[in-house]
Formats: structure tokens, C-alpha cells, sequence
């Protein structure tokens, strides 16, 4: 391989369109080409004058960017809804690049969302491997006991998923209301984890907002707003990892 050359997968990961792992799906299939010829193989190699085609659809070479989104509660964290429902995508006016969600928020969930055209970017942080910490703030039925905040830590099972927490930290406690805020930090995202891990203990998530994502906060951006990330927050987050997968 030569120094401007770099293997298929990951260009076609580069260019936004999928993650490296369906990419590499999709040369298996059949279903990529590399000027004009289908390619099997995983380990080509290809160079930026090499045309690809995905799907019979030729891949557009787009600067990368990268965003920031405050996501309001009632918008699905996707490009597209067969029914018809806003997605997070409508709120980024003046946007021109395909850009895609960084992993989700559920519908009724609030807070940081980052989105990006870079799919390997997007890979690395959605790896299982990497250990990018995020923060939570959830408004809970009822007031657990102190011994029932701990099993977060340990872990609650939740179907074949062992739910843990990095840590937590009780924000306030309303007695009358017999309510409380829990800041809740995680080192991994399995499907509605901090909500399927409260309703184990039997304190179901009434409210809930993701307020940090690494050392990224939503300090200045107001719901439904966006802001593109400074090129030192990038490096940042991908340093965060706690170690990198090739």
C-alpha cells in the first residue's frame, strides 16, 4: 500500500454514507465497485483518483464535519421517518453536507447529539471498545435508598443486558413530590439504558437529558440549536477513547 493509497472499507466509511463495519458488509455482497469492476475483497486498496461505487451510486469526496446539536424531546435521532415524524436532520438549517446521528437519543430524550458525514469518526465512537463518558440528568418516580443506588454501579440485568452506571450523584430529592434528579454518568450506550435500568429498580424515568458527551457540555445552545465543533474539540473526543481499534 502506498501512502496515498488506503483500504476500501474505510474510504467508503470516510465518505459518510455507512459505518466501516457495513461497508465491509457490502464489498462481501457484492455490492461496491471500484472503476466499473465489483470488488469482493477486503483487504484493496484504492487511491483518491480510483472512482467507487456503492450501490451503483458514485461516492462524493466531502470535507468532513462535524456537529453538536441540542436535541429537544419529541424528534427521532435519525435522517428519516416512514412516519413522518421530525428528525433531527430537519433542524440543522443551512447545513449542506449528508450528514448522519452519532448513535441516538430516544424520542423523548433531551440533550447532546453529535452528527457527523465522517463514518470512520463515527465508528471509533460508537465502537464498544471506547469509553467516551457521558452524563445524564434524569427526573425519577419515586426516591431510591441509598443500597438501591449502589446496584447501579454494580450492574442491574435487564433482559440479557447487564445495565451499569460509571457513577451517580443525587442532584435533590423532593419529598412532596416524591420525586428525585440523578445525575447519571455511563461508559457505554446499550438501547435505552439509563430509562431500562431505573425501571429495574422500579423508579421509573419520568424526565430525561443527556448533558455532557466527553468534556463537550450544551453551555450556550439552546433547544432545537446547533454549532459545528472546533477542530480541538475533534481531536479531543478522539482521544477520549480509551484505546484504539484498527
Amino acid at each position: 500500500m502506498t501512502v496515498n493509497e488506503e483500504r476500501l472499507q474505510k474510504v467508503i466509511a470516510q465518505s459518510g454514507i455507512t459505518s466501516r463495519r457495513k461497508a465491509e458488509q457490502l464489498i462481501l455482497e457484492g455490492k461496491v465497485k471500484v472503476n466499473g469492476q465489483v470488488v469482493t475483497a477486503l483487504g484493496t486498496k484504492v487511491s483518491k483518483n480510483d472512482q467507487i461505487e456503492v450501490n451503483d451510486v458514485q461516492l462524493e469526496k466531502e470535507a468532513h464535519v462535524y456537529y453538536m446539536l441540542y436535541k429537544p424531546r419529541g424528534v427521532i435521532s435519525s435522517v428519516s421517518d416512514d412516519k413522518g415524524r421530525k428528525v433531527v436532520t430537519d433542524l440543522l438549517e443551512g447545513v449542506t453536507e449528508r450528514v448522519f446521528p452519532i448513535g441516538r437519543l430516544d424520542y423523548d430524550t433531551s440533550g447532546i447529539l453529535l452528527l457527523t458525514n465522517d463514518g470512520d469518526f463515527a465508528h471509533h465512537l460508537m465502537h464498544p471498545k471506547y469509553e467516551v463518558e457521558k452524563v445524564y440528568v434524569a427526573k425519577l418516580k419515586g426516591i431510591p435508598t441509598k443500597p438501591e443506588l449502589e446496584k447501579l454501579r454494580k450492574g442491574v440485568k435487564a433482559e440479557k443486558d447487564l445495565l451499569k452506571a460509571a457513577d451517580y450523584n443525587v442532584l435533590s430529592v423532593d419529598k412532596t413530590k416524591n420525586t428525585m434528579i440523578l445525575e447519571i454518568k455511563l461508559r457505554e450506550g446499550k438501547n435505552r439504558h439509563v430509562r431500562r435500568m431505573m425501571e429495574q429498580l422500579g423508579y421509573p424515568v419520568m424526565k430525561l437529558k443527556r448533558e455532557q458527551y466527553g468534556m463537550l457540555t450544551l453551555t450556550g445552545l439552546k433547544p432545537g440549536k446547533y454549532r459545528a465543533l472546533t477542530l480541538k474539540e475533534v481531536k479531543q473526543i478522539r482521544n477520549l477513547a480509551s484505546e484504539i481499534v484498527k
